[in-house]
């Protein structure tokens, strides 16, 4: 599939997305949004691939939602199409695990959209933030929500409020991403942590993702509840008996996803 605003390569396994609108610093529209979910669904349905990488440019991710977009919107225009909703909820529902490989700005939108990944790696040039505020709005696309779960409700509200910036270092201490790179290896590590995510079961992988997205939904019993089923399930598939033989052989496993 052709698309206007992104660049796809597939690789060992791996989608790479990246966000192509270099004149707007790859400034979330409606469009772009779209497509994003549109690659997604497609690298979903793709037996080949078993991991996903979104990127930006190294000087930003995204720098938040098209304001030239918006600005002339009234309510009445993003309550009832639902402005990005039904799109990010495509993006969210990716089954395969999807990686944010952040390099410079991840604000608004983009930090949003970094946040509605399963984690975020970042270049030691990162800077995230949710400045809607100094915009007369707030966050839209999950950002309250998903920024108060990763690093809890005093740094969210700090930032929220004041909109102000965070860098890596404080990202990476708050819980917001998982590890920080030099900028030029961004990605390549990025694509190598999604190499070692595609070599395991992708039918444990993608339980494995469910369970965890279930520990922000529900309570600590009922979390271990669907844990517990998910593992016992494993258990019949031909990918637990190769992965256990395997080690017991003190070989390296080769995974057939049944």
């Amino acid at each position: 599939m052709a698309y206007q605003n992104l660049i796809v390569e597939t690789e060992d396994h791996v989608a790479l997305i990246r966000l192509n609108r270099p004149d707007a610093l790859n400034a979330l529209n409606s469009d772009l949004v779209r497509e994003l979910a549109d690659a997604l669904q497609e690298a979903d349905r793709n037996d080949n691939i078993r991991a996903i990488v979104v990127t930006g440019s190294e000087k930003a991710f995204a720098a938040g939602a098209d304001i030239k977009e918006m600005a002339g919107k009234t309510y009445a225009d993003v309550f009832a199409t639902n402005m990005f909703g039904d799109d990010f909820k495509r993006i969210t529902g990716t089954r395969k695990p999807v990686i944010a490989a952040v390099s410079g700005y991840a604000l608004g939108g983009g930090c949003e959209l970094a946040m509605a990944c399963d984690f975020i790696v970042c270049a030691d040039t990162a800077r995230f933030g949710q400045p809607e505020i100094n915009l007369g709005i707030i966050p839209g696309m999950g950002g309250t929500q998903r920024l108060a779960r990763l690093i809890g409700r005093s740094k969210a509200m700090d930032m929220v409020l004041t909109g102000r910036f965070m860098d890596a270092a404080e990202a990476e201490r708050a819980g917001l991403v998982s590890r920080i790179f030099p900028a030029a290896k961004l990605v390549p590590e990025a694509l190598a942590i999604a190499r070692k995510i595609a070599e395991k079961s992708r039918l444990s992988v993608m339980a494995a993702k469910e369970c965890v997205h279930r520990a922000e939904e529900t309570s600590l019993d009922e979390g271990i509840l669907f844990e517990r089923r998910s593992f016992a399930a494993l258990f019949s598939t031909e990918d637990q008996k190769e992965g256990m033989g395997a080690f017991m052989d003190k070989r390296e496993p080769q995974f057939r996803d049944r």
